[in-house]
């Protein structure tokens, strides 16, 4: 490339800039108005606001368009009648219908509206029907035009109107050119300046409302690992009672162990002594370590529940006003300890969110121990009539299903939690019945 292109160049971008507003003001278009337009700051307290604001203008720009359509057609008729000019009340009432026209069409169609006052203008300018080169009525209008276009279009079509609109004037009247430009200029400077505030202002609206969603993200995760962690709490303190249940019966028959049979070696209450001892010292050590999990205002001393309280379980959930039809397949007794308690909390978090979120329904709760493995569904319909739910929010989203999953999670099992198709919710648990490898 020659350094003489460079020149060129730089001359081609200068013409497209200074011909693209031009062209803007022939082909562009503004940006839709919106349809949640607020009403101004001191009228939001009165009755008017209980209008649409776009409405309120669309009906004020008519009744403009009224009083400049008639203002105009008696103005014009008595300046040509005592000029002595020949010109036709039809005629004239044209040219008033057509320079009230665009005020009509200002609110949807901004551009359009003063491309149409332009042409208006520029006819009834051109016959000098009046002493001043422009009718009073169509000044106004273009006044208002020239300010919506500023607030509704971009900075290109905003200059290109401007030039336009001088251009016009000085095709008119070329001594008022230079009153014309300020005339023309005002508008437009306001209305780009309040285009430029309202940009501002919902930007920062729109960064408060990213804000806003942020931090209630950030609220509602912290809520989920707070509830994640209160339910292992509770986990741990119940699966204590348990392990401190067997570990203590280990020790006593280990030390009950060598008075049952009267000749016992001597190494075998040794070992028997030594399982005592590691019986106690793993208690202590358990003891000292998920102790600390328990709250000072509010230690567990009752007896954690398992399966065998299904049955007052499913009588607490009827007296609540449910209507629950229940079935056990496979024997329940076998069940260890660990796996019936959460089992049980399973059972009692679902039926409660049945109670909060659709009461008086029917529910179905099946019980199926086999091949080791604990199968528990809990399914009920919607709401019975005349019942509302007590949570707006839905089933499945509070942390009652975050603590089922913690349990059959630590078993190594799952939980499911789905909306039926009826209107109602299913929660399924699988919970294994051997260790967790």
């Amino acid at each position: 490339m020659s350094g003489d292109d460079t020149p060129k160049q730089g001359l081609a971008q200068t013409l497209v800039l200074a011909v693209r507003p031009f062209v803007a003001g022939v082909a562009g278009a503004a940006e839709p108005r919106r349809a949640d337009r607020p009403w101004p700051p001191r009228l939001r307290d009165t009755r008017l606001n209980r209008l649409p604001f776009a409405v309120v203008l669309q009906v004020i720009d008519l009744a403009i368009a009224v009083i400049i359509a008639f203002g105009t057609y008696s103005l014009l008729v008595t300046e040509t009648a005592e000029r002595g000019l020949s010109v036709s009340n039809g005629e004239l009432g044209i040219a008033s219908f057509l320079l009230a026209l665009p005020m009509a069409l200002r609110e949807r169609h901004p551009v359009a509206a003063w491309r149409l006052l332009y042409v208006a203008m520029l006819y009834s300018g051109t016959h000098h029907w009046l002493d001043v080169p422009f009718p009073p009525g169509g000044s106004v209008a273009g006044v208002l035009i020239l300010y919506t276009v500023a607030v509704r279009c971009s900075v290109t079509l905003t200059v290109g109107v401007g030039l336009w609109s001088v251009l016009g004037v000085l095709l008119v009247d070329q001594q008022t050119g230079a009153g014309a430009a300020v005339f023309v200029a005002v508008p437009l400077l306001i209305g780009a300046f309040v285009r430029l505030r309202q940009k501002t202002r919902d930007e920062l609206a729109e960064r408060d409302q990213a804000a806003a969603r942020e931090l209630a993200e950030q609220r509602k995760r912290h809520r989920e690992a707070e509830a994640v962690l209160k339910e292992r709490q509770r986990i741990a303190r119940e699966l204590h009672d348990v392990v401190a249940h067997h570990m203590s019966m280990i020790a006593i028959q280990a030390e009950a162990a060598p008075y049952t049979v009267p000749e016992v070696p001597d190494k075998i209450r040794r070992d028997l002594a030594e399982i005592r001892a590691t019986a106690l010292e793993a208690l202590t050590e358990m003891r000292r370590i998920l102790g600390v999990l328990r709250s000072e205002d509010g230690v567990e001393t009752a007896p954690q529940p398992g399966l065998d309280r299904l049955d007052a379980l499913m009588r607490s959930a009827r007296g609540a006003g449910l209507t629950v039809n229940s079935s056990v397949t496979g024997d329940l007794a076998a069940v260890p300890q660990g796996v019936a308690l959460s089992a049980y909390r399973i059972l009692q978090e679902a039926l409660s969110n049945v109670m909060r979120h659709a009461p008086g329904a029917v529910v179905d709760v099946e019980l199926i121990q086999q091949e080791g493995i604990l199968l528990i569904s809990v399914i009920n319909g919607p709401p019975a009539p005349g019942h509302r739910p007590s949570s707006l929010s839905p089933p499945g989203e509070g942390h009652g299903l975050v603590g089922m999953r913690e349990r059959a999670a630590m078993l190594g099992g799952g939980v499911t939690a789905k909306p039926t198709p009826e209107g109602g919710f299913a929660v399924t648990a699988t919970l294994p019945l051997g260790t967790r490898t």
